[in-house]
């Protein structure tokens, strides 16, 4: 026993004190420089707007009119603002333009990055019936009032949004993701993650078909929301919301899952916290007037 502890900590001082080195020198990157430029590109409707970053923010929000404006920032850090600034031209932003579909990617960085970080903040103001279709690395991602289609995905970060009107597929792998919708269309609606918790928004005559499911965590759906339960057990929930409609599809693997009444949302950046509350069964009375 005592010697497969001591291989267990051989095996896990190495890493600890690689993180513990990285957590140094990125507390030694004292200097910073910027810079910062906008362009702006038409977009029939119905186009596809595509944003890749890897590290950093994108925020996206629906404007009027048929262009797309992006103001990108380009951060870069090193030990000194000289080595910063001999570091910010490495900073690329590539760009395919067309009237059907605006593409945006930072580059890959060339060379060796030895004690010095970057990252490019996106801000986009687009059309609010585009498709947007935003991907980040290392980041958050936030959507604003936008009435397309959205597809968000990040790997450490949160998705958030407020406002939505479209169909949606959000995840992230470590993040929350946090979604208000205005009013459900038809199209489809998905927010999945592996760690962090699922908050949706809904109004209260939103017509829906739930499927929710998770692996360590729980589901909480406001009491103020007309939900008829169909299934329900450990790892599982099913129900429909107003006799059913949109499907609604939420998971996470470690995380709290919550439905709540878009009225009383809170903050769409807070997390959802532990589930606390099982949603109600409507009386057998109830259920067998609805159909």
């Amino acid at each position: 026993m005592v010697f497969r502890v001591v291989r267990r900590l051989a095996l896990l001082l190495p890493l600890t004190l690689a993180l513990a080195a990285c957590d140094m020198s990125m507390a030694h990157l004292a200097g910073r420089a910027t810079d910062e430029w906008t362009h702006t590109y038409p977009l029939t409707s119905g186009g596809e707007l595509r944003i890749v970053n890897t590290n950093g923010t994108i925020e996206v929000e629906a404007a009027d009119g048929p262009e797309v404006v992006v103001r990108a920032e380009k951060i870069a850090r090193a030990a000194t603002d000289t080595g910063a600034q001999e570091l910010l031209p490495r900073i690329t932003i590539k760009e395919e333009v067309s009237p059907e579909r605006v593409f945006i990617q930072t580059g890959r960085m060339d060379g060796f990055m030895i004690g010095a970080s970057f990252e490019v903040r996106y801000h986009v103001r687009a059309p609010k019936n585009v498709f947007v279709n935003v991907a980040n690395t290392n980041g958050r991602i936030a959507l604003t009032g936008l009435g397309g289609k959205v597809f968000a995905r990040t790997t450490n970060g949160a998705v958030t949004a407020k406002g939505l009107t479209g169909g949606v597929e959000a995840r992230s792998t470590n993040g929350m993701v946090n979604i208000d919708f205005a009013s459900v269309g038809k199209d489809p609606i998905s927010a999945k993650t592996t760690n962090g918790g699922v908050v949706i928004s809904l109004p209260e005559n939103a017509k829906a078909d739930l499927s929710v499911s998770w692996t360590n965590g729980g589901v909480n759906v406001s009491p103020d929301l007309k939900v008829e339960v169909t299934e329900k057990s450990r790892r599982r929930f099913e129900g429909r919301m107003n006799g059913g409609g949109t499907p609604i599809d939420l998971q996470t693997t470690n995380g709290g899952i919550r439905v709540r009444t878009r009225q009383t949302a809170e903050d769409p950046n807070t997390e959802p916290g532990t589930p606390t509350l099982e949603p109600r069964l409507k009386p057998e009375r109830e259920r067998g007037q609805s159909h």
